[in-house]
């Protein structure tokens, strides 16, 4: 059942809070996972119900970390706790980022379920974190699969890199308008999914010296484009950063279109604030650029 992405849909009044049950790592230090989605959906009013998948000292940009991965049961007992509270019925939207393992994707999705009982409208935002260019698949054996076949299956939105999104479709693409029909049948057959935003999108017909964010929906697409800005090496957490930021202005009625065009520039103002050599986004200072970007870069319809 297509549900959720039009204002029409998520009308309420805008002052009642807007829940997002956000499952992803965290770590102490750093901007990574939920240490990373957490502090933008406060500051754009969306109140986040934060479960940790791993708690770690640091992310692996640094190097040599200490921590805890946690078990899937430990996340079904934490999420059976909310329910009985009552929380998960209030959730408007459930964010999912990385996964250390298939089980934890499991409860995730049975957690959906749940909240798509009380919730018919809810949105369910996937990061499906696979890997990337340069570095290749980086996650454990089954996460792919478990991603390609189920979750995206039950999302209703996902923010697949080039690279991730080419695994997803099985194929490598030479034109924006393959991606476009790609997407668009992979909606077709999904029972839940309205919109498909493809980063990092490289492609022969596209200049060298920018960077695409391609949002395709079942009846339009929209690209929006930004200068390259070369840090080397990026940043940490800037997919966990963008998916919040989307989600948040999402949530706050903007058409998604309009949503991906703030969620883009801010995550480009906060790149270009990034100390070369630093590893994590400066969130903290430079916070105004989540909800009040200096430079709005706006789509194209194609």
């Amino acid at each position: 059942m297509k549900t959720t992405l039009t204002t029409e849909n998520l009308k309420s009044d805008i002052s009642t809070p807007r829940y997002v049950l956000t499952i992803q790592s965290h770590v102490a230090y750093g901007h990574v996972g939920n240490a990373a989605a957490t502090f933008p959906m406060q500051l754009l009013k969306i109140q986040p119900i934060v479960i940790n998948t791993v708690q770690f000292s640091n992310h692996t940009g640094y190097g040599e970390f200490k921590g805890k991965v946690f078990s899937a049961a430990h996340i079904e007992d934490v999420l059976l706790g909310l329910e009985a509270r009552g929380v998960l019925n209030q959730c408007n939207a459930v964010l999912s980022g990385y996964l250390g393992d298939a089980a934890i994707g499991d409860v995730i999705l049975d957690a959906v379920k749940k909240i798509r009982q009380s919730q018919p409208q809810m949105i369910y935002l996937c990061d499906p974190v696979i890997g990337d260019v340069g570095r290749g698949v980086f996650v454990r054996p089954g996460i792919p699969e478990f991603l390609k076949t189920q979750a995206i299956m039950q999302a209703t939105i996902i923010t697949p890199n080039h690279f991730e999104f080419e695994l997803i479709a099985k194929r490598t693409f030479t034109t924006v308008d393959e991606v476009i029909l790609s997407a668009r049948k992979l909606i077709d057959q999904s029972q839940y999914l309205e919109a498909i935003v493809i980063t990092s999108l490289k492609l022969p017909e596209l200049p060298n010296d920018k960077l695409e964010t391609l949002l395709v929906t079942k009846e339009s697409a929209f690209l929006v484009e930004t200068p390259y800005h070369d840090l080397n090496p990026l940043p940490n957490g800037m997919g966990d950063t963008f998916s919040a930021i989307l989600l948040s202005h999402i949530l706050n009625q903007m058409p998604i279109h309009k949503a991906l065009e703030h969620a883009v520039s801010s995550l480009y103002a906060l790149v270009t604030h990034t100390k070369q050599g630093a590893r994590d986004l400066p969130l903290i200072d430079h916070q105004t650029d989540i909800h009040l970007p200096s430079t709005l870069f706006t789509s194209q319809s194609i």
